[in-house]
């Protein structure tokens, strides 16, 4: 027995208001903000002892060695990257007043 008030899911579609428009059929565009897609390849070396940390600041063309690749271009941005990408931005800005 169905349950009652429930409408299969072409009804309910079919119903929907002629003016509603989902929001996953607009582009959010090219730039490095978090849903947009990256507008060209993203590095940051890591550092050659083998630990894995981060070092220098974001490059475009991979730096060569050892890289961790933070975006890719066409792709959307992650909060993840985006993170990552601030946290090299932060960190280029410390030591230039130091």
């Amino acid at each position: 027995m169905a349950a009652r008030g429930s409408k299969p899911e072409q009804e309910r579609e079919a119903t929907a208001p002629a003016a509603t428009v989902r929001t996953q059929e607009y582009d959010a565009g090219v730039g490095w903000e978090i849903g947009q897609r990256a507008p060209e390849d993203a590095f940051r070396a890591l550092d050659g002892a083998g630990t894995g940390g981060v070092t220098g600041p974001v490059v475009h063309t991979h730096p060569g060695g050892y890289a961790r690749q933070i975006a890719v271009k066409g792709q959307v941005v992650t909060a993840g990257a985006r993170r990552e990408l601030d946290a090299a931005k932060a960190e280029a800005e410390q030591d230039g007043e130091g």
